[in-house]
């Protein structure tokens, strides 16, 4: 079976202003890193209001409608902004992640990966931050639940910034595990691990400044892996942000595009063991262009070669 790569042009209409690490060039750089791949391709479709409204707060989804300008751009707080093709964005975002919940779950493809922006695992219920909206994978993880009836989904998040919002929309969800690995100390200043929600389904899992490759497959082998096993998931979704790697601006761990391949690749050996291989990847954060289209290549050919 394939792997899906889904997005749209829409997604190139959210611009940031001029010096902004989350930009339209992220995009760009990482589908021409894909160009050459054999990816069953699909555009994004829009998703609803009622599709976004399933873990925001009505009230933020009316307020970011409202936001959208007609020209230039519209602050939400110092580094998130709203620009003329925001919504149309944000809107595909979301529904491109829950499209590729749909094929992988259908048995249309083995898997997928959402190339959308702008990213979401910061975006809480009624608050927008770290250049973040709308929830994509917890939205996308919740659609698995109930659209498809699924009994228990996993989220792992690699991005080097702790995934505050995905963490606090999917809080109460027992039927959803919650892991995330992240660079502490570091912004949003989240992500202990004495957070395991009420039901014990949230795991976080800290990495020092300057540890690379080595302290991550530590930490994984060590945390990760059995608490996955232990809760059996049906279906795997990915929050993959490559600013982990050792070229990115924003933070200090010292991974390399190998290391985001052997964490792919352990990811859907679980999946192939636990559900039948059904992962669903969607990208999150990356600031290096050069090491974001590296690594999110060997990211989606290791989707590609999995069993």
């Amino acid at each position: 079976m394939a792997t899906a790569l889904i997005t749209h042009e829409a997604c190139h209409g959210h611009v940031t202003p001029e010096g902004m690490p989350e930009r339209v060039a992220r995009l760009k750089a990482v589908l021409a890193a894909l160009e050459d791949l054999e990816l069953v391709r699909v555009e994004a479709p829009e998703a609803s209001e009622e599709d976004v409204r399933e873990l925001h707060d009505a009230e933020h989804v009316q307020r970011m409608e409202e936001m959208v300008p007609e020209a230039g751009f519209e602050a939400l707080d110092s580094e998130t902004f709203l620009s003329p093709g925001s919504r149309d964005a944000i809107y595909r975002a979301v529904g491109g992640s829950l499209k590729a919940v749909d094929m992988v779950a259908s048995g249309e493809v083995k898997n997928a990966f959402a190339a959308v922006r702008p990213p979401g695992h910061h975006a809480e219920a009624g608050k927008a931050m770290g250049f973040c909206i709308f929830g994509n994978v917890a939205l996308a993880a919740r659609h698995a639940l109930e659209e498809h009836g699924l009994n228990r989904v996993a989220v792992v998040d690699f991005d080097v910034h702790h995934g505050n919002g995905t963490q606090a929309l999917l809080w109460d969800e027992k039927r959803a595990l919650v892991v995330t690995s992240q660079q502490m100390p570091l912004w949003p200043g989240t992500g202990y691990p004495e957070e395991v929600g009420p039901h014990g389904t949230i795991v976080n899992v800290p990495l020092a400044p300057g540890s690379g490759g080595a302290e991550m497959t530590q930490a994984y082998e060590r945390h990760v892996f059995p608490k996955l096993r232990e809760f059996e998931p049906e279906m795997i979704l990915i929050s993959a942000g490559f600013d982990a790697h050792e070229a990115d601006p924003l933070a200090q761990l010292r991974w390399r595009e190998e290391d985001f391949v052997w964490i792919t690749r352990e990811l859907c050996k679980l999946a192939a063991e636990m559900c039948e291989g059904r992962v669903v990847s969607c990208l999150e954060g990356g600031y290096d262009l050069n090491a974001l289209a590296a690594s999110a290549r060997a990211h989606v050919m290791a989707l590609m070669e999995a069993p």
